[in-house]
């Protein structure tokens, strides 16, 4: 059977290794740990040896993946680890492996997330706008809830408990996810003003949202919003 061009190192796969939530498993060339691989980072390596992040897991060659925080890989490439890891891995010491990975690996997510955004929007999906999300969250029309970096407290309150009543989840503490991305990040990826929160209602969005989104959580160390017990 052929290989998938983005094949992986470190991870054979098989059939036990696939789950309909998370995908096929990848393991951390850093760590050793499996995950499923829509919660791990590719590094896809250019035919001159040249890393760099891989935010869609879709680059063709060899490809790495890993399952560390920005924090832990600016530790890993100052201490010389990723290089070592990769070299072993594939096998060559003729990687480039730049100083400023982790911050172009920040860049890609937030890429990914923005135009994930921005296709849902344009396929009719997203819900703009405190007064119409509301709306829609009360009718329990709201798949997914979304607030801006730098959202203010009570206008964040407000849409929660409009969506916990849509959902007929009252008192669970449910909110929606706080972006690891500022208003004015999401008002030039989606072409409109002052976006600060955001709502999907089709859960097959969601879900769509919810890979590249997953990705750039685990990358900056943050957890997704979970509701209080």
């Amino acid at each position: 059977m052929r290989n998938p061009h983005n094949d992986t190192l470190g991870s054979p796969k098989t059939e036990a290794d696939v789950s309909s939530a998370k995908g096929s498993e990848r393991r951390c060339v850093l760590t050793g740990s499996t995950a499923g691989r829509d919660e791990l980072v590719r590094l896809a390596v250019s035919p001159d040896g040249d890393v760099h992040p891989d935010a869609l897991a879709k680059a063709p060659g060899r490809g790495a993946w890993i399952g560390v925080s920005k924090e832990e890989l600016v530790e890993a490439i100052g201490n010389g680890r990723l290089k070592g890891a990769l070299a072993r891995a594939f096998k060559t010491g003729g990687l480039n492996v730049p100083e400023d990975l982790p911050t172009r690996t920040e860049a890609a997510l937030k890429k990914a997330v923005l135009d994930r955004l921005g296709l849902e929007m344009r396929s009719g999906r997203l819900i703009l706008g405190s007064d119409r999300i509301a709306n829609e969250a009360r009718m329990g029309a709201v798949a997914a809830l979304y607030h801006a970096e730098d959202a203010k407290e009570d206008g964040r309150r407000k849409l929660d408990q409009a969506w916990r009543v849509g959902l007929d989840e009252e008192g669970s503490g449910r909110t929606g996810e706080r972006l690891p991305l500022d208003r004015e990040a999401l008002s030039v990826a989606l072409g409109r003003e002052n976006v600060v929160h955001l709502a999907l209602a089709d859960a097959k969005s969601a879900e769509r949202v919810a890979i590249p989104l997953q990705r750039l959580l685990n990358f900056m160390g943050a957890a997704p919003a979970a509701a209080e017990t």
